[in-house]
């Protein structure tokens, strides 16, 4: 099952080094309205170019932020829209989803046969970050990089820094100085990034500050399994880049680990972290989390002091071991940025999240409905615990719909065992995304599996507005339903509030 990265990215230009964008240069973004092109489109518009885009589902969360600044996003994929300008765009922007399913899209034709340069979106970025002019820094790793980055961003922000952002996951108004977006435009002296492994996708970004939250085997269509996901993660790195480089990696994690070992002769710096309880782990950052407060020490923080930096402690805000582990390496970058300890203990402390990852989207009729992306065996389990920690003894639903039918069929047995940790589970139809092949596995399949090891009932309803028209029917005051799953799985938990608001109202 496992592919071709360079098969995923056919047609593209390969990464390069970023340069500035140019004032009034246009450039077009296919499939503008997903969580990174639309960045990609935002950012660039603010960087100064004349921006286009278009999506056959141009109105999405994603989408509002570009709407919102007036960058035209058509509805449909037309050549037209390379050739039927006054003059074709200076580039054509699109995302690896499209390229691998459709290498050879009518625009993406058009462009080539007009000499136009097609690129990944994240080459947009990382120009975009050039012309900012701000030191890059990249938070990458399997889980955990939206919440992590969007994290830093808010640490930053509260200190005063105003830093431009890419962030896989809607940042709130708060953070953006307007509506909801995947992206923040600011004039301080940080760019920070979500870096994405899959196939390549952050190859374009040359940070001088990377972060690695972790590495785990995911992807199975482009990695086959964990060491060729830290590959990738060395490669990256080692690639070439700004003369000094840091690199903060969390040690406790087994990928982590391996990754560290491999850059023991690497030429720049590495910073380790790693839980306290974690004795086997070599590590001169530690943290960990009791009773709700988080405790970490051996920050480089400057001016360290005579005996060192003083152990930074905060209330987290976002619940589960997992965000513990998030905000040891986001204290550990803004410490890097040159926050104080105070700037970053009240940074982490009132973090209020970012677009769906353990986010509360309404409690009516008693019923919590908390909506979040996790779709990896590792993420759900991670959730269930962390619901189960700040809400203890009520019952969990979870209502999953599975990213990739590639994803779900080489991960089956270890997604069976996640959804039936939860009291009750739920699957929708399974989320195409870049898949060509959806008859190696189904919904259903999944929930035969769970069923296989699980007291109750698993039900596989259908669509996702079939799945919360299920849940409405079934949920009672106290349950926690938790809507897990990339695609259109956030109409789980908008559709579910919305019936259980009606049901009250009846």
């Amino acid at each position: 099952m496992t592919g071709d990265a360079h098969a995923v990215g056919q047609g593209l230009l390969p990464a390069r080094a970023p340069r500035p964008i140019v004032r009034g240069e246009r450039i077009h973004v296919v499939g503008a309205a997903g969580a990174g092109a639309s960045a990609a489109a935002f950012l660039a518009h603010a960087a100064g170019a004349e921006v286009s885009g278009c999506d056959r589902g141009a109105s999405t969360p994603y989408s509002e932020a570009l709407h919102a600044r007036a960058i035209a996003v058509a509805t449909e994929h037309d050549a037209a829209h390379v050739l039927a300008n006054p003059a074709p765009p200076f580039r054509l922007a699109v995302t690896k989803a499209l390229t691998a399913v459709d290498p050879g899209h009518p625009e993406l034709e058009a462009a080539r046969q007009a000499g136009v340069p097609v690129e990944a979106w994240q080459q947009v970025v990382a120009d975009a970050a050039v012309s900012q002019g701000g030191r890059l820094v990249a938070v990458a790793g399997t889980h955990g990089k939206s919440t992590s980055a969007g994290w830093l961003v808010h640490v930053l922000v509260k200190a005063g820094r105003d830093p431009a952002a890419f962030v896989g996951a809607l940042l709130p108004a708060s953070l953006t100085g307007a509506g909801p977006a995947t992206a923040r435009w600011g004039r301080g002296d940080a760019f920070i990034v979500e870096a994405d492994e899959y196939a390549g996708n952050f190859d374009a970004y040359r940070p001088s500050l990377a972060v690695v939250l972790n590495a785990e085997w995911d992807h199975p269509d482009v990695f086959a399994d964990r060491a060729a996901v830290v590959d990738a993660f060395e490669a990256w790195l080692r690639a070439p880049g700004a003369d000094e480089r840091t690199v903060v990696i969390n040690v406790g994690d087994r990928g982590g680990a391996e990754l560290a070992a491999r850059l023991s002769d690497w030429a720049h710096r590495v910073i380790s972290l790693a839980p306290s309880a974690d004795a086997d782990a070599e590590a001169g950052v530690r943290y960990e989390l009791e009773d709700g407060r988080f405790r970490i020490e051996g920050l480089p923080l400057q001016p360290a002091g005579p005996s060192g930096a003083a152990p930074l402690e905060a209330v987290l805000p976002l619940p589960g071991a997992h965000n513990a582990d998030n905000a040891a390496c986001v204290a550990t970058a803004a410490a890097l940025l040159g926050l104080s300890g105070a700037e970053i203990s009240a940074g982490l402390a009132s973090f209020g999240g970012v677009g769906r990852r353990f986010e509360v989207k309404g409690e009516p009729g008693g019923v919590l409905v908390i909506d979040d992306y996790g779709h990896h065996p590792t993420a759900i389990i991670a959730t269930i615990e962390a619901a189960r920690a700040r809400y203890p003894r009520r019952p969990v639903w979870l209502a999953h719909e599975p990213l990739t039918y590639h994803r779900a069929a080489a991960m089956l047995d270890e997604l069976a065992a996640a959804l039936a940790i939860a009291d009750h589970a739920v699957i929708a139809d399974i989320w195409a995304g870049r898949d060509p092949d959806t008859t190696i596995t189904s919904a259903a399949k999944l929930a035969e599996a769970v069923a296989a090891i699980s007291q109750d009932e698993v039900a596989a309803p259908g669509s996702v507005e079939s799945t919360a028209d299920y849940l409405s029917e079934r949920v009672k005051s106290g349950d926690i339903v938790l809507v897990m799953g990339g695609g259109r799985s956030y109409v789980i938990a908008d559709r579910l509030v919305e019936l259980l608001r009606e049901r009250g109202a009846e």
